[in-house]
């Protein structure tokens, strides 16, 4: 059967016990109140006892007197720390007039240095720390810890200590509650972190097609002003110059002939005016090289002041290629 008592002893006077209880109180200001576990306070009592206890929440704590014990500071080889109470209780009967049956003890490393470790042993005999027991329950007092002088140690044996809950224990069955919390605000951290990065890529990729539509809106209206530019300067010079047309028109038409009105508009030329012979206008005017398709408009009428007669013709007039050289052009 395993031995608790020599490893309950090594943990109550070992450095580990008191990074642990540290190490809680650290972690008991980092967690929340509602999951942190609260230790209960200590209630102190000196012994010797002058008045009955009364029981109550709080853990007992019997105090007892630094005449009461025997204490002893050693110093043992580094190798003892790994099983320091089970060395000291080997070695006891040096540090002290009895053996370790005939106490309960408590050793504590105080300090490692390079060579070897300082130790404090602290002891009492058995007999006589089971009077002072019960001489307490005598007095209602039941003490969950026996320590010495404010040491911080505990000589109570195992035996005799109340069952209660391990320190800690509770916080020990909230950690994996709090992990798994943790974990699913974490994930839901990186998906929120992740959703937010998708919907800015969204807005980018929204504005770069509104820009792109954009580029394209304008794109197509210069093509379509090029066009109508071309379209324009291609009718331009598809056009005569308006000095061929009368250059051409004066070769055209007899000497007895003039003008009073000439219209060009939309590829077609108006003109009117007298002429001695209007009638063989028609002819003439097909020798002309910019102009198609005469015809009379309306009657010719004699004008009685001039004796002449009034006309009024309509001609297409003939597109040039758009490469075809101007009169102006050497």
């Amino acid at each position: 059967m395993i031995q608790l008592e020599p490893i309950a002893r090594y943990w109550r006077a070992s450095l580990l016990q008191q990074g642990w209880r540290l190490w809680l109180t650290e972690l008991r200001g980092c967690v929340p109140k509602w999951l942190a576990f609260q230790e209960p306070p200590e209630q102190v009592h000196h012994w010797p006892l002058t008045a009955p206890v009364v029981p109550g929440n709080a853990r007992q704590v019997l105090m007892l007197a630094p005449d009461a014990v025997l204490q002893q500071s050693v110093q043992l080889p580094l190798a003892a720390a790994r099983n320091l109470m089970e060395v000291v209780g080997y070695e006891l009967d040096r540090y002290t007039p009895f053996d370790a049956e005939q106490l309960y003890f408590v050793a504590r490393q105080e300090r490692r240095t390079p060579s070897h470790l300082e130790v404090r042993v602290v002891a009492i005999l058995r007999e006589r720390l089971d009077q002072i027991l019960t001489d307490c329950a005598a007095l209602g007092l039941y003490p969950h810890r026996v320590d010495v002088a404010g040491l911080g140690i505990d000589l109570l044996p195992a035996p005799l200590r109340p069952r209660s809950r391990p320190a800690g224990k509770q916080l020990q069955r909230s950690l994996p509650w709090l992990c798994g919390a943790l974990l699913i605000a974490a994930m839901l951290l990186w998906l929120n972190d992740r959703q937010r990065v998708l919907d800015t890529m969204r807005a980018t990729v929204q504005q770069q097609k509104a820009e792109v539509a954009q580029v394209h809106a304008l794109r197509q209206q210069l093509l379509n002003t090029r066009g109508a530019a071309q379209y324009l300067s291609q009718r331009k010079r598809a056009q005569p110059p308006l000095a061929a047309l009368l250059n051409d028109l004066t070769s055209c038409l007899p000497a007895d002939t003039w003008l009073d009105q000439l219209d060009v508009k939309d590829g077609e030329v108006s003109f009117s005016g007298q002429s001695a012979k209007a009638s063989g206008l028609i002819s003439r005017i097909k020798g002309c090289q910019r102009l198609d398709n005469a015809q009379f408009e309306g009657v010719i009428q004699p004008d009685a002041r001039t004796g002449k007669d009034q006309f009024a013709l309509r001609a297409h007039l003939r597109q040039e290629a758009a490469d075809a050289p101007t009169p102006h052009t050497p």
